[in-house]
């Protein structure tokens, strides 16, 4: 550990002069008082100004600001998470809807592209094929007493950039670094951990500057036996670990979930995460057309692993609200690379075959082409009320499909979801303007507010920060032993009840960014009760699961120091 909080809330540690100041969770930079820098050995390491964290994120916001691009300001607030983490948290907390951005999508698709150039100093772990003989003597070491919470990629997947090998390691660090800002898990907790099984991205392979293992990707039982190790070696070192994965290709993120999560406490956001969120901003948008879940009819571009997640979980709110299965699944359109899926199709896969739709349902159809049904035919003929896409082809939602969605729709949901913004399915802008300012709309990654007939229309960026840091909270505050289904059911239910268009039906579809905080608490508590009535938790009341989520919440403040050897 290194270090221990007394009950009076005095930080303890052994840690002195430049240890102390290179330990990023301690250093408190130029804020170490006079008393402190006497105890701990800092004088002459430090410059004499006594600080404190107020103006140290003030002066840091400043240089932040003054870069001019993006991602510049990225690179700065990794240096800044690996020198001073409270400082880093502060500045990420205070400042929410302008810092997400930076640390996450979008910015962080470029982070990752070129990860190898700002590489500094360790975070996470690098768990390469050729060591995979090292990964129990890795885990243990002492430095990881403290974690719950581990986010794990190959890098195979990032966004809808492909395979950036290991420069995905971006993705985890990225994505714990909002368990912290948004739902106040504390940062000792968590484990950003990259699987290196080598890259297919033939200008990595190529490039003198790529930090990960040059080898074509490994494959097949090769491949499944590395994540064995991983995940046996991670259970036997923390056996109530939180595991999250995270952009994995197609081909193995539905098998991996399905394969580990009965032996362990695990989800997929891909897959989950990004449903919940889905469910619950469509929940919340059912409030303003007027058209209940019962009645929606839903196209969805991009039938891999994300868009047969959201489907499944949609399928499962419409049998709740009183449809069979065979009528709920009617009602879903999945568009694939080849079109619609359809009976006869060729390459449909075992997780997409309930929502093939049969020929019976589109057989008085008229079709630009009879040998593809396209999404202009789904658009056309079917009148979808909601479009979701999570197909990474930016453009997939044309002019001429959403004219003719809007043309039998009074007020369309469009849910662009494609992650960074330049593979968004469309540009909210585009989309007010095709069906006459009446599109209900969410974007995985942020946009402006958009101007139209006089106004602003702010832009709900349907992501799933809304859901993960708050499940995160409420699983570990329960000690969860499995993820359940039903877990991210009541997580987007809960984001529905947040909605501030269930109070005015102008309003938002969602809370702003800025609330991401009370939003993650009220997630968590949503999810703890779930654990315990699914019976995945133990017994709890009301009173406890409270004060549980509010003592597992880490507030980035500085505390006085004492030096004590034996800390």
């Amino acid at each position: 550990m290194k270090y221990r909080i007394t009950a009076d809330g005095v930080l303890e540690t052994g840690l002195s002069g430049f240890d102390l100041i290179n330990f990023p969770l301690l250093n408190k930079g130029t804020a170490f008082t006079e008393s402190e820098r006497t105890d701990f050995a800092l004088h002459g390491l430090l410059p004499p100004h006594v600080g404190n964290l107020e103006d140290q994120a003030a002066r840091r916001l400043k240089a932040l600001r003054d870069f001019e691009t993006n991602f510049e300001r990225y690179a700065y607030l990794r240096d800044l998470q690996d020198t001073n983490e409270t400082l880093f948290y502060a500045v990420l907390v205070r400042n929410i809807e302008e810092m997400m951005p930076l640390v996450y999508t979008p910015t962080v698709g470029e982070g990752c592209q070129r990860f190898s150039e700002i590489w500094r100093k360790p975070r996470g772990l690098f768990l390469s094929y050729p060591n995979q003989h090292r990964i129990r003597e890795v885990l243990r070491h002492h430095r990881y007493d403290a974690i719950r919470a581990i986010v794990v990629s190959d890098g195979e997947r990032i966004l809808g950039l492909g395979d950036q090998g290991a420069g995905g390691l971006g993705i985890p660090i990225g994505k714990l670094a909002l368990y912290t800002a948004c739902a106040g898990i504390h940062p000792q907790q968590c484990l950003p951990v990259l699987l290196d099984v080598g890259t297919d991205n033939a200008e990595l392979l190529e490039d003198p500057l790529y930090v990960g293992w040059r080898h074509p990707r490994v494959r097949g039982a090769e491949y499944d036996g590395f994540v064995e190790a991983f995940v046996s070696a991670a259970i036997e070192r923390w056996p109530n670990l939180l595991l999250q994965w995270e952009d994995f290709a197609g081909i193995n993120a539905g098998r991996l979930l399905e394969r580990y999560r009965n032996r362990l406490c695990t989800f997929n956001d891909d897959i989950q995460g990004t449903a919940a969120v889905a469910a619950g901003t469509l929940l919340a948008a059912i409030t303003v057309t007027g058209t209940p879940l019962t009645e929606q009819r839903i196209a969805l571009v991009g039938a891999g692993s994300a868009g047969i997640g959201i489907a499944s979980l949609l399928l499962t709110a419409m049998k709740n609200a009183g449809l069979s299965e065979a009528e709920a699944l009617r009602r879903f359109y999945a568009i694939d690379k080849d079109g619609l899926l359809v009976e006869g199709l060729a390459g449909i896969r075992p997780a997409q075959e309930p929502f093939v739709q049969p020929h019976s349902a589109i057989a008085n159809w008229e079709l630009e082409r009879k040998d593809h049904v396209s999404l202009l035919d789904v658009a056309r003929n079917a009148k979808p009320t909601t479009l979701i896409g999570v197909s990474g082809q930016a453009g997939a939602f044309s002019e001429e499909v959403v004219r003719a969605m809007a043309a039998a729709v009074e007020r369309p949901v469009i849910f662009p979801l494609s992650n960074p913004t330049s593979r968004a399915e469309a540009t909210p802008a585009d989309l007010l303007k095709w069906t006459d300012g009446r599109a209900l709309i969410g974007t995985g990654s942020p946009f402006a507010a958009v101007k139209w007939n006089g106004r602003e229309v702010p832009i709900d960026q349907t992501n799933n920060s809304y859901i993960f840091p708050g499940l995160g909270l409420g699983i570990l505050s329960v000690n969860a032993r499995r993820v359940t289904d039903t877990m991210f059911m009541a997580a987007a239910e809960c984001l529905a009840e947040l909605s501030p268009a269930r109070l005015n039906k102008s309003g938002r579809l969602l809370p702003p960014v800025s609330e991401l905080r009370s939003v993650s608490f009220a997630v968590a508590r949503a999810v703890a009760r779930q654990a315990i009535n699914d019976g995945v938790a133990g017994q709890l009341d009301e009173h406890t699961v409270e004060s549980r989520i509010r003592a597992n919440v880490w507030d980035p403040v500085y505390l006085p120091y004492r030096f004590d050897p034996s800390a």
